[in-house]
C-alpha cells in the first residue's frame, strides 16, 4: 500500500521551500550527509587560513573528486596549486581546520530548486606516500571519469569533526561516528537520470499521482498543474505540485509517496514505480 504522506504548503507568499512533515520511513541525517558527500553535486572547501584577501577565481576551493574511507574520513582530490593543497603541504602533517559545504540542486526544473545543503567540518592533512596508491584507487572507483589530465593533483584527507544537514527533511547535526557508520543511498548515482526521465517522458503518469492525495487531488490533476519528481531514495519519491487551481500564484506543495518496501537498485525501483502508477490509475 502506498502512503502519500501529508502535503504541506510553503510560505504564504509561495517563496518558501516546502517541507512536508510526514510520518514515513526516511533516510537518517547521517545517511543524507553521507549520500551528498559521496555524490557528484557541487562542493566548496572553506579553509579560514587560506581565505584570499580578494575574491577568488571560479573553482577556487572546489574539490575535483571526493570519496569516503571505511573509517569515515573524506578523501579530496584538489589541484596541487590550490591554496588548500599548498597549506596542507606546508603544515607538514599538522591539522588544518576546514569546512566543506555541499549544495544539492534538483536535476529537474522546479521552483525552489535547491533541495538542501550539508556542511562537513574537520581537519585537513595531506595524504602520505604510503597511503596514496590505495586512496587514489578509491577516488578512481568513485569517480570513473577521472580528473583533467593536464593538471597536477594532490590528495587531502578531511577527518570529520562534525557535520550538519539542512534539507527537505529538516535540519539536524550529525556525529562523526554516525557519519562513518552510515551508507549512501543506493539510488544516488542514478537519481538525476531517473528524475529527468520521469519529468520528460512520464508527465501524465506523474499527474495521476494526485489521485492518491485525497482532497488536493482534483485540483492538482487539472490542466495547467505541474507534478515534478523532486527526489527519489530507497524509501520513496517526493513530488512537487505547483500551479494548483485555487492556490496563490507560485505556491507549491510537496507530497511523499512511500514504496511498499525499500528498494536496493534501479530494477527494484522500476517495479515500485510501476506499482505506484498502477495504484494511482485505479483511483
Amino acid at each position: 500500500m502506498f502512503r502519500p504522506g501529508i502535503p504541506r504548503s510553503g510560505s504564504g507568499t509561495g517563496r518558501g521551500q516546502p517541507r512536508p512533515v510526514e510520518d514515513v520511513r526516511a533516510p537518517t541525517a547521517a545517511e543524507r550527509v553521507r549520500t551528498l558527500v559521496e555524490s557528484s553535486v557541487s562542493a566548496v572547501l572553506d579553509i579560514p587560513e587560506a581565505r584570499p584577501s580578494e575574491p577568488a577565481p571560479p573553482g577556487h576551493g572546489t574539490p575535483e573528486a571526493r570519496a569516503v574511507t571505511g573509517d569515515g574520513d573524506v578523501i579530496l582530490l584538489v589541484p596541487a596549486a590550490s591554496p588548500a593543497a599548498q597549506l596542507a603541504v606546508r603544515a607538514s602533517g599538522d591539522e588544518v581546520s576546514a569546512v566543506m559545504e555541499i549544495t544539492d540542486v534538483a536535476p529537474v526544473a522546479v521552483p525552489h530548486r535547491v533541495r538542501g545543503r550539508a556542511w562537513v567540518a574537520g581537519w585537513l592533512t595531506s595524504v602520505g606516500p604510503e597511503e596514496r596508491p590505495a586512496l587514489a584507487r578509491l577516488i578512481a572507483e568513485r569517480n570513473p571519469a577521472g580528473p583533467a589530465p593536464d593538471t597536477a593533483w594532490l590528495l587531502l584527507r578531511l577527518e570529520v569533526g562534525e557535520a550538519y544537514v539542512d534539507d527537505l527533511w529538516g535540519a539536524e547535526p550529525v556525529e562523526p561516528d554516525d557519519f562513518a557508520a552510515a551508507s549512501p543511498d543506493p539510488l544516488a548515482a542514478h537519481e538525476a537520470e531517473l528524475l529527468q526521465h520521469l519529468a520528460a517522458s512520464h508527465d501524465d503518469e506523474m499527474r495521476t499521482l494526485c489521485g492518491l492525495l485525497g482532497e488536493p487531488g482534483p485540483a492538482c490533476a487539472a490542466a495547467g498543474a505541474d507534478a515534478v519528481p523532486l527526489s527519489v531514495d530507497r524509501y520513496g519519491m517526493r513530488v512537487r505540485f505547483c500551479g494548483i487551481q485555487g492556490r496563490p500564484a507560485g505556491a507549491c506543495f510537496d507530497a511523499r509517496f512511500e514504496f511498499p518496501d525499500p528498494v536496493e537498485d534501479v530494477v527494484q525501483l522500476r517495479r515500485a514505480m510501476r506499482l505506484l502508477f498502477e495504484a494511482a490509475a485505479e483511483q
